[in-house]
């Protein structure tokens, strides 16, 4: 009797460490989910609810999806322990790329989608040779390509504007899917179809803590993953409804949850992925355990390539037309994004969730000052501080821990 009521009385003593442990494990990723909650709610009421009106939430997916689509393959690269400072001249060039091959030379949207993606990829691949193969600094290599890439957008739109595009290229970003159930009114396809995703999320999940709990992985107290995943779940499902209301899931926001859903099975769960993560921990260490260093840098830079192509495309495609200034300055809210998402500057550390998330923070306070009718001078001067207080707390978390 006494024997079991010790055990009873260490598994209770146990479950507030393992909470710990998990928040502190975590802290990044739930400290910026609960601030973009605060920072929501803080514009909910400034703009007397603006923010949260269905049309504004649409076009807050529809002005953030290439900066998340960025942030996805720009998180690769910091992870791997290396930066990209010519995304946002990649995707003007890709814009005004795809905007020649359709408007002056009437190519059909599947085959100028491939060769963009293509020339995406190669772009990344040129770079990536450079400092992979050759050890030439990656910020040196991007800030050329930066340079080089504005310069070309400029020779191929002859430093005009070139539109517009086809209606069925336009949808790439301005689209929504159909709904099946009729025309106007409430989005009933949407719906269902978000529901079935948080559903399908809720049940990963739980099948995630079941194995680890098969494999004597300490894991959280269920009350708290219920509780989590409940919080989670209610949010999601009323941004859903929102959407619903007004025209239904937009196109690219199922190309955006197909790439995060993608790209965060890479990074958990395939070995490729783990090896990026160890050349950004220790590259060194990972070479001596037979990883072929160079080989996974190169592809992380081929991989923002083709990311940075396609998030060019959604960009013109909303904007229905190519121009010379296109991209400008969006390498530093991807940057910032990843960065405010919880990556190290070291490389090593970070999630896709927690760069969506940055990125999504960096949107909601881009819409809500915008509707308050700040500046864009004050804009920049508060998202830097924002950028900043992310990196003193990345920096004070690991002198603590140290």
């Amino acid at each position: 009797m006494s024997t079991q009521s010790s055990e009873v009385s260490v598994a209770a003593s146990e479950k507030p460490n393992v909470v710990t442990k998990s928040w502190k494990g975590n802290i990044r990723e739930y400290g910026m989910l609960i601030a973009l909650v605060v920072i929501m709610l803080f514009f909910q009421f400034l703009t007397d609810g603006v923010l949260l009106k269905p049309l504004n939430l649409t076009n807050l997916v529809l002005q953030n999806s290439y900066i998340i689509i960025m942030a996805i393959g720009m998180l690769l690269v910091i992870v791997a322990g290396h930066i990209d400072l010519s995304v946002g001249s990649v995707v003007g060039f890709i814009g005004a790329l795809a905007a020649v091959l359709m408007v002056n030379f009437d190519w059909a949207v599947v085959p100028t989608v491939v060769v963009c993606l293509a020339t995406g990829g190669l772009i990344g691949a040129a770079q990536g040779y450079w400092i992979a193969y050759y050890r030439i600094p990656a910020f040196i290599v991007t800030l050329a390509g930066m340079l080089v890439f504005k310069g070309l957008t400029l020779a191929l739109l002859n430093g005009q504007s070139v539109g517009p595009f086809p209606e069925t290229f336009q949808r790439l970003s301005s689209g929504f899917i159909p709904d099946l159930f009729g025309e106007g009114g409430f989005h009933m396809t949407s719906f269902l179809i978000g529901l079935a995703l948080i559903a399908f999320l809720f049940i990963t999940g739980y099948k995630t803590r079941q194995k680890q709990i098969a494999h004597q992985i300490a894991v959280e107290p269920f009350k708290f993953f219920l509780i989590k995943n409940a919080i989670l779940s209610v949010a999601a499902g009323y941004i859903l409804y929102l959407l619903s209301t007004y025209k239904g899931l937009p196109n690219v926001l199922i190309i955006m949850a197909l790439l995060v859903s993608a790209y965060t099975f890479f990074t958990n769960k395939s070995t490729t992925g783990r090896r990026i993560y160890a050349i950004g921990g220790n590259e060194k260490a990972a070479m001596l355990s037979g990883i072929n260093t160079k080989r996974l840098t190169f592809l992380t830079f081929v991989n923002m390539g083709v990311l940075a192509a396609l998030a060019g495309m959604v960009f013109a495609a909303r904007l229905n037309t190519a121009t010379p200034k296109a991209g400008l300055a969006f390498e530093l809210d991807v940057i910032a994004a990843v960065f405010i998402g919880g990556a190290s500057m070291q490389g090593g550390v970070g999630k896709v969730t927690g760069a969506v998330i940055g990125a999504l923070v960096m949107g909601v306070m881009n819409n809500g000052m915008s509707i308050m009718g700040i500046g864009i001078d004050w804009q920049q001067v508060i998202k830097g501080l924002v950028l900043l207080a992310a990196v003193i707390f990345d920096v004070y978390n690991k002198n603590k821990a140290s």
